[in-house]
């Protein structure tokens, strides 16, 4: 596991998780399954839609997770 990636739900997170955040994970997450800290330009596309899907996934999954002591949210 990629130690700067940090669980972004509560009761760890005790609010709700930013965009930013999410992204933030997203990003370490591609950055390691790719093995590239920045990619070359010609890999700078994929990495990016990576990095996006990734993060919508990201948002799907907190918005559906369903907390003991939390009320479930809407989707993002």
């Amino acid at each position: 596991m990629c130690r700067s990636i940090k669980t972004l739900r509560p009761p760890v997170l005790p609010e709700e998780a930013t965009e930013e955040e999410i992204r933030a994970a997203a990003l370490q997450y591609v950055r390691k399954v790719s093995g590239f800290r920045a990619p070359a330009a010609h890999n700078q596309e994929v990495f990016d839609r990576a990095v996006e899907v990734i993060a919508e996934a990201t948002a799907e999954l907190l918005a559906g997770l369903e907390v003991r002591g939390t009320a479930r949210r809407e989707a993002v």
